[in-house]
């Protein structure tokens, strides 16, 4: 029996809801850290560089999608709370009409200036020329791949978070089978790798759009609109946290490599790639929950249900607190195999990573509270506070501690720079959740 967005959500209709958003997000990173795995053992080490060279790239280009997905899931639930489900349509629609119009923009400037982007990343020709090919496929793929990511959020306030994630599971099926098809037998290496994964986003963004097109069920649909630019704007203010996480947890990365390529070279640089996947599949719970959560929030902020947004956010904090407490003792368990999955035989690469992965996974602790209290003050059309987050968690603290605690504990200091962010962070989230609870009512 679905679920609506204007019920009272105790902890077994919590999780009931979100559920579906959580495997959804955590099963995309279960095919990206898949992807991974058949690109480290079946290609060599140039090739998997320049995979974790460029993608970081590709993902900032892509990250509007994040931002538009998480900024209007906000505003349309708000608006459907408050009672104008016209106006939510339009909005609805007007907002997938530019974000597909955009990123065709971007596909074609991005084809034009990725060999010179490249180039600035590594000096190796080998590396740079698999980069451009990868990333010039992975470009064409563009539209289908935003509206993936902007989908995963709107499912949910569409009240069909199951078929979104149908679609998602669909979507990593179709990328694993073709990895396996292309790399393993027809051994096109990268260019394997990118082909499967533009299939993946093509299942994963064509359809829904084809769904929202036709009469569904849902409270959503795609249709005729006019512009919508003060919407736009508070679409974007709402979403900024989630974009400037994208755009930041990428460019940290091209900073990690840089680092890494400093300190431990090429295999320092391919043991990160492995523990960044392994990790976005743990994070992917926090990820999951708190862009599940965000409409029911969001429609209760907009109906004005106080009591109801401060049992959310009890609940939540402890949902949250028990799945970060048990992610730290499966990362100490499971570091050792899942290090083996991305060493290839490579015993440098194995012990680099299994260390490298004990250490980082104590900012799963942490990260949880982090995440969730910037997806909360979004979904409550704060901008503001949920960039500070945001930006603090994924940016400027990620840049300060990663170049400071390697000059004082060498490769370690690249490991732990995420627990010390994740801490400086929580100071200032919990200080927000405080600050703010007369404002929002919460």
């Amino acid at each position: 029996m679905a679920i609506h967005l204007h019920e009272h959500f105790g902890y077994k209709k919590l999780l009931r809801f979100t559920i579906p958003s959580i495997i959804m997000v955590v099963f995309s990173g279960v095919y990206g850290a898949v992807d991974g795995v058949f690109i480290a053992n079946f290609t060599d080490e140039a090739q998997f560089a320049a995979v974790n060279l460029v993608y970081p790239i590709l993902f900032i280009l892509g990250a509007f999608g994040f931002m538009i997905g998480a900024g209007g899931s906000a505003l349309i639930s708000k608006t459907m709370g408050e009672g104008d489900e016209k106006k939510a349509n339009e909005i609805f629609s007007f907002l997938v009409y530019f974000s597909l119009a955009l990123s065709l923009l971007i596909a074609v400037v991005g084809v034009l200036v990725l060999r010179p982007i490249v180039t600035l990343l590594t000096a190796d020709p080998t590396v740079q020329n698999h980069g451009v090919a990868y990333g010039t496929i992975l470009l064409c793929s563009l539209p289908a791949s935003v509206l993936q990511f902007e989908f995963g959020f709107l499912f949910v306030t569409a009240e069909r978070p199951k078929f979104g994630l149908l679609l998602s599971v669909a979507a990593g099926c179709t990328n694993i089978a073709l990895d396996a098809l292309f790399i393993i037998l027809f051994q096109w290496g990268i260019l394997g790798a990118a082909i499967a994964t533009v299939c993946g986003y093509l299942v994963g963004g064509a359809i829904p759009l084809i769904y929202f097109l036709h009469k569904n069920g849902s409270p959503l649909r795609l249709g005729k609109t006019r512009p919508h630019f003060r919407a736009l704007l508070k679409t974007c203010t709402n979403g900024f946290s989630e974009f400037t996480t994208n755009v930041s947890v990428s460019f940290v990365t091209i900073l990690y490599n840089a680092q890494l390529q400093k300190y431990a070279g090429l295999t320092g640089v391919n043991a990160y790639a492995a523990i960044a996947c392994i990790g976005f599949i743990f994070l992917s719970i926090f990820l999951g929950y708190s862009s599940g959560v965000a409409p029911v929030i969001g429609y209760h902020f907009g109906a004005k249900h106080q009591e109801e947004l401060r049992g959310l956010l009890r609940r939540s904090m402890v949902l949250i607190g028990v799945s970060s407490i048990l992610l730290f003792l499966f990362s100490l368990l499971l570091a050792s195999p899942l290090s083996t999955l991305y060493a290839g035989g490579d015993s440098e690469m194995y012990e680099m990573t299994r260390h490298g992965f004990l250490l980082y996974c104590f900012s799963y602790l942490v990260a949880g509270v982090n995440i969730f209290g910037s997806s909360f003050f979004t979904a409550l059309n704060d901008g503001v506070s949920s960039a500070a987050i945001s930006l603090l968690r994924t940016l400027l603290l990620q840049v300060l501690f990663v170049f400071l605690l390697p000059l004082f504990w060498g490769l370690n200091g690249i490991w732990l720079a995420a627990l010390f962010s994740e801490i400086g962070c929580l100071f200032v989230t919990l200080f927000l959740f405080l600050f703010l609870r007369k404002k929002y009512g919460y």
